[in-house]
């Protein structure tokens, strides 16, 4: 997977336009593939556009969700949404890994 084309879709859903953040969001990116290929056992592919889209989607929500896993609101813990939820486990279904 390609760490620097993942960066420029990430912060560009997140409108950041200059590279204070790079280190940073680099670190989640590079954690978030580590997990995908390591521990969910999916084979990622920079050509497959749903698994590129993947990534980006789930290294944004792991930058937005940072802190001590509660909303500041409410205290409650922050869950991973359903829609990245149901996309995980069908990438997981479709490369033979293990969800668990």
């Amino acid at each position: 997977m390609d760490v620097a084309q993942v960066l420029e879709l990430v912060k560009a859903r997140l409108g950041i336009t200059t590279a204070v953040r790079d280190t940073y969001l680099t670190a989640i990116i590079a954690g978030v593939i580590d997990e995908l290929e390591k521990e969910k056992g999916i084979q990622l592919d920079s050509g497959n556009a749903h698994h590129l889209m993947f990534v980006v989607d789930y290294a944004t929500w792991r930058y937005q969700s940072v802190g001590d896993g509660t909303t500041a609101y409410t205290g409650q813990p922050i869950s991973m949404p359903r829609h990245l939820q149901f996309r995980l486990h069908n990438l997981v279904i479709s490369a033979g890994g293990d969800p668990e």
